[in-house]
């Protein structure tokens, strides 16, 4: 498993030094446990006797650490009742997001005194964050070693993830949408204005200059490549130029990814490029994939949002991307997830072996495909998309059955009620593309949407109440 590449801010808060044995014990306690959660840890343990935010000459110098070390997010334990004003300040201050819980209270001490009052300031701090328009996260009050403590704050992290990605999108778009994909048409300046995503486009003929000159020169990167492609993939069914094309096309995608400084790529697969070329990209897609690096077929920018979305909300395992293609034959609440072959191989079913070949769309033909089925297990979609100037996130969680097989990368995925599903996205704002990943986040998916301004979650199942259910007591529906 990757570690999560964020830093959390930690700023352990009380309202007064009473007890204040008790409260630096509580604060140990809290550090001993999070540090076990494979992240950087930005603490303010030189700021002050305690390392608290408590009073308020302080504030300043909290606030440049923080900035000065970049967090990607702030955890506001409430040791005790906590300032809620020093919270606000300094989390309006940051602008990242923010998380705030205290430790419940054990029972009152024989003398009938309240040891921490950390579940009143968590009620105090809520309405002040509120007050200062900061979106913020909480885990219900319970103890440390509590499954909502443990779920919540990785949850957090999950979120963190996702924020920092979304700050710093910039997408490679290799050519325009196919001219007849009116469904992938999407409005550039919007996202600009709106996200700062930003899009870098190229044309063909950079990618395929680019391509040629690296299979010309057949470099010792290329052969490197060309010898793990072979390795990792049953290529027996194309050329060995064919073979040489993939490569190049793979190591001109990735340089291009690298000088522009962009973290996906959106590319025109239909039907020029195996016009030009001779071969699809379909398979260099998915071996993309697999390197963290979302490359989305037929130019679709929204369908490379979502799996950067998607695959900061669990980085354990690669994201997919795929068509919804018709609906399992004998299985009413089944769908096939499918496409020409760009699903990440690293995510195959166990006992297939991956194959890349040929693939027979309408009246094309050509290799570059891949052909296998992904795993069994949960799997969770999600959309980014919008109309009319309403951005939402379409979010829902399944899981991968079996099927018939189809030619190409594929995946059945069962729901509790396919028609309901089918309903929502053909009323849109959707189109017939998905984001996949083995894993089940919807509820990491619907917590990020409180830090996006301006994108509205739409989960349809789990559904926003059972959503907000879990991010109480994190049980499951099935």
């Amino acid at each position: 498993m990757k570690k999560r590449n964020v830093k959390i801010g930690v700023v352990p808060t009380i309202r007064a030094l009473r007890l204040r044995n008790e409260a630096i014990r509580i604060k140990r306690q809290i550090f001993n446990k999070i540090s076990g959660f494979g992240v950087e840890i930005i603490d303010i343990d030189d700021i002050n006797e305690e390392g608290v935010l408590l009073d308020p000459q302080y504030e300043e110098d909290i606030i440049n650490k923080l900035k000065k070390n970049d967090v990607d997010g702030l955890f506001f334990p409430h040791v005790n009742f906590g300032s809620e004003d020093l919270v606000a300040k300094v989390a309006k201050a940051i602008d990242k997001p923010v998380l705030i819980w205290g430790p419940r209270d054990e029972a009152p001490t024989t003398q009938g005194d309240i040891m921490r009052y950390s579940q009143t300031g968590i009620f105090a701090t809520g309405k002040i964050l509120r007050r200062f328009n900061v979106p913020f996260s909480y885990i219900n009050n319970c103890a440390l070693e509590d499954i909502p403590f443990e779920k919540g704050f990785q949850n957090f992290l999950s979120v963190c993830s996702i924020i920092k990605a979304f700050k710093q999108i910039r997408i490679l778009q290799i050519s325009t949408r196919p001219s007849s994909f009116w469904s992938m048409i999407i409005n550039e300046g919007e996202l600009l204005e709106k996200f700062n995503i930003h899009i870098t486009p190229i044309t063909l003929v950079d990618i395929i200059t680019l391509s040629d000159k690296i299979r010309e020169d057949k470099q010792e990167n290329f052969k490197k490549v060309f010898q793990e492609i072979k390795s990792n993939y049953n290529c027996s069914a194309i050329t060995t130029e064919s073979i040489e094309k993939i490569t190049s096309l793979k190591i001109a995608i990735k340089s291009f990814v690298q000088s522009e400084k962009c973290n996906a790529v959106a590319i025109q697969c239909w039907t020029a490029l195996h016009d030009s070329m001779g071969i699809m990209p379909c398979a260099v897609n998915g071996m993309l994939f697999d390197e963290g690096i979302p490359c989305t077929c037929e130019t679709d920018i929204h369908g490379a949002i979502s799996s950067i979305l998607l695959q900061e909300a669990d980085i354990s395992t690669p994201v997919f991307f795929a068509d919804l293609t018709m609906r399992h034959p004998e299985n009413d609440n089944a769908e096939l997830l499918w496409h020409c072959g760009n699903f990440p191989h690293s995510v195959i079913k166990e006992g297939s072996s991956p194959k890349i070949g040929d693939i027979a769309i309408f009246d094309h033909h050509c290799p570059g495909a891949g052909h296998w089925e992904l795993k069994d297990g949960d799997v969770t979609i999600c959309r980014f998309d919008s109309d009319h100037g309403d951005y939402k996130l379409l979010i829902g969680e399944g899981k991968a059955i079996k099927g018939p097989y189809v030619n190409g990368t594929y995946v059945w995925f069962e729901v509790d009620n396919w028609p309901t599903w089918e309903r929502k996205i053909v009323m849109g704002p959707y189109v017939h593309h998905v984001a996949g990943i083995h894993a089940r986040v919807a509820p990491v998916l619907y917590e990020a949407c409180r830090y996006i301004n301006g994108l509205e979650p739409d989960p349809i199942d789990p559904s926003q109440q059972e959503i907000e259910q879990y991010l109480i007591d994190y049980k499951r529906k099935k």
